[in-house]
């Protein structure tokens, strides 16, 4: 790519990667060591590469309750790649295609000229759409500094992608690898106050990107407000936690084994690497080999044609208003969701949650399909979608946690980052539904 980074200009030698090993669920003990390597303060956005960002875009925004807010196309005389801003709350997910490369190529001044994405590659967006079809090409923080991100990164074993770039004197977007065709991308602000939730998108977001006409977006608004964790899926754990540990210093979260969350038939393993204030979670899984049935990890693998972000966990401040919106859409161009469990699931949960619940929040959680969980901290409401695209990759959580308020410097309250863990139990019911899913796509191929 035309903004690799010069490692003969920036030869410095990557430390070696600590070793890593899983303990499971019952053996982990949470610690937090505040041991960034640089000021991370949240998740930016995330950046899905598809082959038709128009369509793709509008069918989150009706599916998902957002809004789409922002818009970089030939409308704005972008001739290198059509990218479109979605955005609720603080959560903000950019759909971006390639225009033809024959036009973007036959300007004067090179093929990224007019790219409001500075790191875009026509030649990498296609070869992603045909290897992932619709999927998650960056992962995005915004850091205090990303020249600093970037180099510290470097220096501690990533591998670079594009190396920082300032864009109209006002933000700094540079890019390392992650895993598999994923880059994690940092983003800083020349001058952070410019860029409030309040201020208008195209100045907050990043330049040369534009409000979109008032009336050409749905003002719709299911009550998502920021990104909770995204997963990925990869084929080895161990060399991926420590290879993101070691340039990034996020500290271990929470990990589970087969033993955890698998069946008789198959089974993950699974861990989740966190920042100082535990806001920016990054779970990776990989698949159990020489079980009965294919691990769900390994047909991911398969059908993505290597490592990907396997979902998105997306905050709601009302689960039960979002999940209500979100299934009224299921038919209808939004987005199905996984079978709920039995029915023996709910009339245990009075038991496990009744002081957090209600009555009547337990019955809707049947209603809608929530699995509820809790640790030692607060309690997790989650329920998962279906596959989001064509292949059985991709697919959308939705969660709410309660509890954990905690007072800050001022003594305004404040959830405290990953309340409620990951909720083991529902891990189990997840990887059970999906196993259940496959067996039903299973029985069409060997009837």
């Amino acid at each position: 790519m035309g903004n690799d980074y010069d490692r003969e200009t920036k030869n410095v030698a990557a430390p070696a990667e600590p070793g890593f090993k899983l303990v499971g669920f019952s053996k982990f003990v949470r610690t937090n060591p505040k041991s960034d390597l640089f000021r991370v303060k949240r998740f930016h956005h995330l950046e899905f590469w598809c082959t038709d960002a128009t369509n793709s875009a509008r069918r989150f925004s009706w599916g998902l309750g957002m809004p789409i807010v922002a818009k970089s196309d030939l409308s704005t005389g972008n001739l290198t790649h059509a990218s479109y801003l979605l955005r609720s709350g603080q959560l903000c997910f950019l759909f971006t295609s390639p225009y033809s490369t024959s036009i973007a190529f036959a300007e004067n001044v090179g093929p990224t000229a007019t790219a409001s994405i500075p790191t875009f590659d026509h030649v990498a967006c296609r070869s992603f759409a045909s290897s992932h079809g619709l999927g998650v090409r960056a992962i995005a923080l915004e850091v205090e500094n990303a020249d600093d991100a970037f180099h510290v990164s470097v220096a501690n074993g990533a591998k670079p992608v594009s190396k920082p770039l300032l864009l109209d004197d006002r933000a700094t977007v540079a890019e390392v690898h992650l895993y598999g065709d994923v880059v994690l991308r940092y983003v800083s602000y020349k001058n952070p106050n410019l860029h409030r939730e309040s201020d208008s998108p195209d100045s907050w977001f990043l330049p040369k990107f534009e409000p979109v006409e008032e009336g050409s977006s749905y003002p719709v608004d299911f009550g998502i407000r920021r990104l909770d964790h995204a997963v990925g899926n990869v084929p080895e754990l161990s060399p991926a936690i420590a290879y993101v540990k070691n340039f990034t210093g996020f500290h271990e979260f929470a990990e589970f084994t087969s033993e955890d969350v698998g069946t008789s038939e198959s089974g993950l393993n699974s861990a989740v690497l966190a920042n100082n204030e535990e806001t920016v979670l990054l779970p990776m899984n990989e698949p159990v080999y020489g079980t009965r049935r294919k691990s769900q990890i390994q047909t991911y693998l398969e059908h993505n044609e290597g490592a990907g972000v396997q979902h998105l966990a997306l905050m709601s401040e009302d689960i039960f208003r979002t999940l209500r919106e979100m299934r009224r859409r299921s038919g209808v161009g939004g987005f199905e969701f996984m079978p709920a469990p039995p029915p023996t699931y709910y009339k245990n949960l009075k038991n496990r949650v009744g002081d957090v619940l209600t009555d009547e929040q337990i019955t809707e959680c049947e209603e809608l399909g929530i699995l509820v969980d809790r640790d030692d901290q607060g309690t997790l409401l989650q329920i998962f979608t279906k596959p989001i695209g064509d292949r059985p990759t991709i697919f959308i959580e939705i969660i709410q946690r309660v509890g954990c308020m905690l007072p800050d410097e001022e003594g305004k309250l404040y959830q405290k980052g990953g309340c409620g863990g990951f909720g083991k139990g529902n891990f189990s019911e997840l990887f059970k539904s999906i196993e259940e899913y496959e067996k039903t796509l299973e029985a069409k191929r060997n009837p």
